[in-house]
């Protein structure tokens, strides 16, 4: 299930921390970048890889709101919905975004381009409201913006 290239990828990550253990969170990361999504089997096969007891493995990956248990689109959209986004505007953007998909939060688009959910907080209050596309970040949405940022990604 999983590829030799990303076991690689996951033994090379490992090896830069003095305890294999402390590769976990990189190692779901790339399995999730490879795969798109994690499942059981996946998150085992990284457990047994950097010997941490699967039940860890599993804590971790369902914790952080980042990783994924089921298929999302190619390009994934987090909209940050803490205070300072909610506060301004951040439940419209999500509005909009279900519109011009033409899917609810947390399913893919017919074509598998896009998916979006909201996410507790990107840390850009700074910019909100906030969203990522991806590893992207972008600040001060508005509906129309957003229409701009997606024409983007094909």
């Amino acid at each position: 299930m999983i590829s030799e290239a990303v076991i690689e990828r996951i033994r090379k990550t490992a090896d830069r921390y003095p305890e294999r253990r402390a590769a976990l969170i990189p190692a779901l990361t790339i399995l999730q970048d490879e795969l798109g999504h994690l499942s059981l089997d996946t998150v085992r096969s990284v457990a047994e890889e950097l010997n941490v007891p699967a039940p860890e493995a599993f804590g971790a990956a369902s914790f952080y709101s980042l990783f994924r248990w089921k298929p999302s689109g190619r390009h994934v959209i987090h909209v940050c919905h803490n205070l300072s986004c909610s506060l301004l505007g951040a439940e419209t953007l999500l509005d909009h975004l279900g519109k011009k998909l033409g899917v609810p939060e947390g399913q893919a688009t017919a074509d598998g381009r896009f998916s979006f959910e909201r996410i507790e907080c990107i840390g850009r209050c700074d910019g909100a409201p906030s969203m990522l596309v991806g590893k992207d970040s972008y600040d001060n949405l508005t509906p129309g913006k957003i229409d701009e940022i997606l024409q983007q990604y094909t």
